[in-house]
């Protein structure tokens, strides 16, 4: 069963339609997953014919603000990055929420973005660091293991945040961690990315999508389902209006061996968003996809990850906790998952004593 949220993002012409009582159980659930702002611009409540209730409209404006507050803040980081790195020669692609507000998708509109993301070249790392270090910026790990951790086996540096604005960039060198169990070449990502400006660049659009799908179904652990679905939504409905993109979507998911997340974040985004996915495509996909059983098993979690999906605090939160394991599972080998598990139990036994 689709959520009534997930109706109202697909179809918000159904806004006009809602009583105050459906208002007062979509807004939270809206702002809970970071999606308020994003609906706001679709319904815009200044438009007398969107029949936005009185009591509803300051709730949407507010994220409006917030939503253009978050967009000043990323050109404006972006800029002191790109400042930053000017004298290095190193390349900056943009990844995820500052990728898709630079390129001009429509799915920036009112979208959040927490910090900015950026791949580089892994012999790049110690320059782009040492660079970023000098102006202002601080690592957010500061334990021995968990810089260990990121340094050795994750996709990326530990966070960085600057000293003064509190702005955080996540410095990427692959789109998945190092120990995953699907791993892309990122030299093949940095090869087909699209220039924006000078320094400047975006991965391809195939690549977008692999990127969102390997997030929300691979890597993530969908404490922001909805969100990411609604962005893989956004994405692959903005880029099928271009001749071929399936055939190259497809293409590009067998080179770069993610095929799986996927076939996952089409089926969803289908069932919960009614995204248009074409039957062969779909087909194609499911040749090379998850078995029976693992597509059993996601297909009951899944749902419960979703606002309004049940009334039954126990089972969502089983299921949440089912796929962050699933999460973990994927992202680590066994031996060095116990291991990182073990840690990570006995530091916290620590700090609770």
């Amino acid at each position: 069963m689709t959520p009534p949220l997930a109706h109202l993002l697909t179809q918000p012409g159904r806004a006009s339609t809602l009583s105050l009582r459906d208002w007062d159980a979509l807004l939270p659930q809206a702002r809970g997953y970071g999606i308020l702002g994003w609906l706001a611009e679709r319904l815009d409540p200044e438009n007398p014919a969107s029949r936005i209730p009185p009591q509803v409209q300051p709730h949407l404006r507010a994220a409006l603000t917030v939503a253009h507050e978050h967009q000043r803040m990323v050109r404006w980081e972006v800029n002191q990055i790109q400042r930053t790195l000017t004298g290095t020669g190193v390349p900056i692609t943009l990844l995820k929420g500052a990728a898709y507000l630079y390129a001009g998708l429509p799915m920036a509109r009112g979208r959040l973005v927490s910090d900015v993301d950026i791949l580089v070249p892994r012999d790049a790392l110690t320059t782009v660091e040492e660079a970023l270090l000098a102006r202002g910026w601080g690592s957010l790990k500061l334990d021995d293991y968990d810089q260990q951790y990121y340094r050795r086996w994750m996709h990326e540096l530990p966070p960085l945040r600057h000293r003064l604005r509190g702005t955080v960039v996540d410095v990427h060198h692959n789109i998945l961690p190092e120990t995953s169990r699907l791993c892309p070449d990122p030299t093949q990502l940095l090869a087909a990315s699209q220039p924006l400006a000078p320094g400047l660049r975006v991965l391809c659009p195939a690549d977008m999508v692999l990127h969102s799908a390997a997030h929300g179904f691979h890597d993530g652990e969908f404490a922001n389902s909805l969100r990411d679905l609604l962005d893989l939504h956004e994405l692959v409905t903005h880029f099928a209006a271009t001749d071929g993109f399936w055939r190259a979507l497809l293409d590009r998911s067998r080179t770069l061996g993610l095929q799986r997340p996927l076939f996952y974040g089409l089926r969803y985004t289908q069932r919960f968003l009614a995204t248009p996915v074409p039957a062969w495509v779909s087909g194609e996909l499911a040749v090379s996809g998850p078995d029976p059983l693992s597509r059993g098993l996601m297909d009951c979690l899944l749902p419960y990850t979703l606002p309004g999906a049940s009334t039954t605090p126990v089972l969502a939160g089983l299921a949440r906790q089912c796929l962050y394991i699933r999460s973990h599972w994927l992202r680590m080998p066994p031996v060095l998952l116990c291991r990182h598990l073990l840690i990570k139990t006995l530091r916290r036994s620590r700090a609770q004593q």
